[in-house]
């Protein structure tokens, strides 16, 4: 296919298929917010809510808004920052991992993700409107979720250790991953603090970096907190391709940004490793876990295939070619999007699969979404193919 034609293809995924299932299947006009746990038709099979769901879709619906012009996306948007505002926001500041339909509290978690998502629905519909409390609202949790992620036993919001303290003290490569893209978003949402935003951007990029196993392209997901890679640990020895490909281009966009090309080649090489370790030769997609040195992976979902990592691997492929000028990113770009549209795609009923069996196969009954996926990753990588596209064609 022809540049202009993918061109097409994306446009029609995104505004014929995806962004009419959430319209039409998960805006909860009675109580705002968002229903993401939706069955291949759209039907909701329950009606709980999910934090983080509801602030990645203000920010995918504000997104949309700011990249094609869709005003009438922007009171979605609003409608979910408004949920979180109302509901979902605890005494302590913290915010909840799922609620009721209406907002009662569920379910509280130990990550900070949930302000993470709420900071970037807040800068980015600031962005659309001019909507000065979303940027201060956004400013407030950045510096929170900083200050958790800088010293995470400090109180009133000691983050509690996973495992027993004293044995293997473990740091996690997602939460410099997730803040990185999060303080770009801020960037370009919020010119008055650029510089600040420069700053912990580096920091945090030297962070990631030390994830990096040494003489090779993996990052670990978890190290120990003075660097050690506890080779003896199954747990310690997993990477999940799909993580290592979105940091990719994360990477990419903030050394693109700094004009940095050593940062650039360590991101390329980020890539190169996760997709050659994760793709299946045997059924095609890219595999949910892997173990380091070959040995069994103690997720059962370790072989399935999800619809996120497909969605990275598009986007961070196609950057690649366009920083690169190498063929064989786009070739890698056409090998994603052939396979997933082939096997998560539903344009009959919208949106995508979000798991696949290892032989491409949806799990029975299907399903659209859940606690975990909602409209983000897909739109999100729409959202950003189509922009890349219109720059190539």
């Amino acid at each position: 296919m022809e540049k202009k034609d993918y061109l097409q293809l994306f446009e029609r995924e995104l505004f014929e298929s995806c962004i009419p299932f959430w319209l039409k299947n998960g805006f909860d006009t009675v109580n705002g917010g968002m229903y993401t746990s939706l069955d291949r038709e759209g039907r909701i099979y329950s009606t709980d809510k999910s934090v983080w769901m509801q602030g990645r879709a203000g920010y995918m619906f504000s997104r949309m808004a700011n990249a094609f012009g869709m005003q009438e996306l922007l009171p979605v948007a609003k409608s979910c920052i408004d949920f979180l505002n109302a509901h979902c926001i605890d005494s302590d500041g913290r915010m909840y991992f799922t609620v009721t339909a209406d907002g009662k509290p569920l379910r509280k978690r130990r990550y900070m993700f949930s302000e993470t998502f709420y900071i970037i629905a807040c800068a980015e519909y600031y962005k659309a409107t001019g909507d000065k409390e979303c940027l201060l609202n956004a400013r407030k949790y950045y510096d929170f979720c900083l200050s958790m992620y800088r010293d995470p036993e400090s109180d009133p919001y000691k983050i509690t250790p996973k495992s027993v303290p004293g044995t293997r003290d473990m740091k996690a490569l997602n939460l410099p991953m997730i803040l990185l893209n999060v303080t770009c978003v801020l960037r370009d949402c919020d010119k008055e603090q650029k510089a600040y935003y420069d700053k912990v951007a580096s920091e945090l990029v030297c962070d990631i970096k030390k994830f990096n196993l040494s003489g090779t392209g993996f990052m670990l997901e978890g190290l120990g907190v003075n660097g050690e890679y506890f080779k003896e640990s199954a747990g310690a020895r997993v990477v999940n391709p799909g993580h290592s490909i979105e940091l990719s281009w994360f990477l990419l966009d903030q050394a693109i940004y700094e004009g940095d090309d050593e940062l650039k080649a360590f991101a390329q090489n980020v890539f190169d490793t996760a997709f050659d370790f994760g793709w299946d030769e045997c059924y095609g997609g890219i595999l949910y876990f892997k173990d380091l040195e070959g040995y069994p992976v103690e997720a059962y979902e370790h072989d399935m295939k999800l619809w996120w990592p497909h969605n990275e691997a598009i986007i961070a492929s196609l950057k690649l070619y366009k920083e690169t000028n190498n063929d064989k990113y786009f070739q890698v770009f056409e090998r994603v999007v052939d396979y997933a549209f082939k096997h998560f795609s539903d344009f009959k009923y919208g949106e995508w699969y979000g798991y696949l069996r290892r032989d491409g196969l949806p799990t029975e009954p299907p399903c659209k979404g859940h606690t975990y996926k909602g409209p983000f990753h897909v739109l999100r990588m729409l959202t950003i193919v189509i922009e890349l596209l219109k720059e190539m064609v």
